[in-house]
């Protein structure tokens, strides 16, 4: 059995940053404690956990003995003022792709316009973004969603960093026919997102079962997954080697994976390593 890495996977740029912070807080000797789970990853979280960080879920948590992190989804405006004069240090993690879409939310919402977000409101990100226009923000899943809204105001149309192109696009076309005037349209896709899907789409069309790494929590695995069933019916979310079913690769002559943004190397190595002992396993049986 053939094991096939896609060309784009893994740690994204804004991941690695806000985990590169944490780890150079704590070799400071800083006590460290990330305002949320800093990424949408457990495994990972739990390594840190392991070299001392703590995660708080409000800022009156925090104490003048520590330094707080935000995390890389982001928070609003008010919970990190809060964070601020509760810790003795702030280090801010968040995304820059992420802080694009508040800043653009923002300068909209101070010139009067709407704003529409294509995306989940429950997520992280999008709870922080709205923090930043409040009144003025609408945050919708699918296009569906848009014709629930009421006529909107020269609005401005922005995506969740980790959401798929087709819905994002799908949702500037219904905006259109709710705003009394042309939307502004910004795709903020982070990159690493759209070259993810992009490398995981071409694999999933080559091979006869795909795994996608990473948190069932994690947006953009799941829409990795998402964009892989499209071309190859047998691919499969799971966050560690352990949840790979060797029944599942039964005649499977080509498997391909590919990772989450929030999913670190080392997590990746062990799948590979499990596929390709499952593979030999199977060869020598045939022998």
């Amino acid at each position: 059995m053939e094991v096939l890495l896609a060309e784009e996977y893994g740690f994204c740029f804004g991941v690695e940053r806000a985990v590169d912070m944490v780890e150079e807080a704590l070799a400071e000797g800083s006590t460290v404690r990330s305002l949320g789970a800093l990424i949408h990853n457990s495994q990972e979280m739990q390594r840190l956990e392991a070299e001392g960080v703590r995660t708080i879920n409000a800022p009156g948590e925090a104490s003048t003995d520590v330094t707080a992190v935000i995390r890389a989804h982001g928070v609003t405006p008010e919970v990190q003022r809060e964070l601020e004069t509760r810790a003795a240090r702030v280090i801010d993690a968040t995304c820059p792709f992420v802080t694009k879409v508040q800043k653009l939310a923002e300068r909209a919402a101070a010139q009067g316009r709407d704003v529409v977000v294509a995306g989940n409101p429950d997520h992280p990100e999008m709870i922080g973004v709205i923090g930043y226009a409040p009144s003025n923000t609408y945050v919708v899943r699918d296009a569906g969603e848009v014709a629930n809204l009421p006529t909107l105001h020269a609005p401005i149309v922005l995506s969740q960093t980790t959401l798929k192109l087709q819905t994002f696009l799908d949702v500037a076309e219904a905006v259109r026919a709710k705003a009394d005037a042309e939307p502004q349209v910004i795709n903020t896709i982070c990159s690493a997102t759209r070259d993810r899907q992009d490398a995981a789409r071409a694999l999933a069309g080559e091979v006869d079962a795909f795994y996608v790494i990473g948190g069932r929590h994690s947006s953009n695995s799941v829409k990795l997954l998402a964009v892989c069933k499209e071309q190859c019916e047998k691919s499969f979310l799971i966050e560690t080697a352990a949840e790979i079913n060797p029944e599942d690769l039964e005649a499977v002559e080509r498997v391909g994976v590919t990772a989450g943004a929030s999913t670190p190397n080392w997590l990746i190595e062990q799948v590979l390593a499990r596929l390709r002992e499952i593979g030999q396993r199977e060869t020598a049986a045939v022998s």
